[in-house]
């Protein structure tokens, strides 16, 4: 797999079936060997083409909680800040910058992040504020681990106070 300089331009049929808004393009893309879809990281959105090109799915960088590169598999693994289904991506012996392109649109959608204080065992979460790479509107994320649940009052109580802290260094009104 090569990293260095650019991918190479996108398929016009990629192009086509992304039908992408005026200002939005195709930073990187790749095909997966188990599915054959491609994986099209776009300026504001990771979008899913399958090998019919239908779009199977468009998500928002935003949506992203974590994305894991494993070079010695070439694995991408997301999961999603919904705690949906995670995915998982393999593109051997193909010349792609996703990866990169893929860490850097996550990161350019996170603005401040603050881990959450937990006291109970297994209990993790994070506060986040975003960015709407298409609009450019800061917003607020809550993102609680499994074992986490926001019905437990201290939870609640750390979420509000990271919440309020996050909000006001970037200028948000309280919720």
């Amino acid at each position: 797999m090569r990293f260095l300089g650019r991918d190479p331009k996108a398929p016009a049929d990629l192009v086509a079936a992304l039908d992408l808004p005026r200002g939005e393009k195709v930073l990187a893309f790749a095909v997966d060997d188990n599915t054959g879809s491609t994986l099209a990281a776009c300026t504001t959105e990771l979008a899913i083409v399958d090998p019919e090109g239908q779009v199977t799915s468009r998500r928002p960088w935003s949506d992203v909680d974590t994305g894991q590169w494993n070079p010695d598999t070439w694995t991408l693994s997301i999961t999603w800040v919904d705690r949906g289904r995670g995915s998982q991506y393999t593109f051997k012996e193909v010349e792609t910058r996703l990866p990169e392109v893929f860490h850097e649109r996550v990161q350019a959608s996170v603005v401040l992040t603050t881990a959450l204080p937990t006291t109970g065992a297994g209990q993790s979460g994070r506060v986040v504020i975003r960015k709407d790479l298409r609009t450019g509107e800061l917003f607020e994320q809550v993102v609680l681990g499994r074992r986490t649940s926001l019905s437990d009052p201290a939870v609640a109580q750390a979420v509000a106070r990271a919440s309020a802290n996050l909000r006001d260094q970037v200028g948000l009104p309280p919720p």
